[in-house]
């Protein structure tokens, strides 16, 4: 059962999920592709209304693996797999679609 989030202004989603690891350092730079990546897992999160755990819990693995994935995410260290993502993606009851756009610098 997918509970509906209640509605919040940004400013309090935003004080909301600074407790989220990874999220202080991802929110200081907001133009990166990971950082993008990040604030759309944790919208699409937000809006499933599921925890952490209850994510992995959809996913089959255990509530640390997704507090690496968001981690990973905001800190560079590791990138996730596309598999990953689908699994993420499904759990909070969306798709995954990727798409490349044609730089500035051209």
């Amino acid at each position: 059962m997918i509970r509906k989030p209640p509605s919040k202004p940004q400013h309090q989603m935003v004080e909301a999920w600074k407790p989220e690891p990874g999220f202080e350092s991802a929110y200081d730079e907001p133009d990166t592709p990971e950082f993008v990546l990040l604030r759309e897992l944790l919208l699409a999160r937000q809006r499933s209304g599921l925890t952490q755990a209850e994510v992995a819990e959809k996913m089959g693995t255990k509530p640390p693996a997704v507090t690496r994935l968001e981690t990973a995410l905001s800190d560079q260290r590791h990138s996730p797999t596309i598999a990953t993502l689908k699994k993420y993606a499904q759990a909070v009851g969306c798709k995954l679609e990727v798409h490349l756009v044609p730089s500035k610098s051209r």
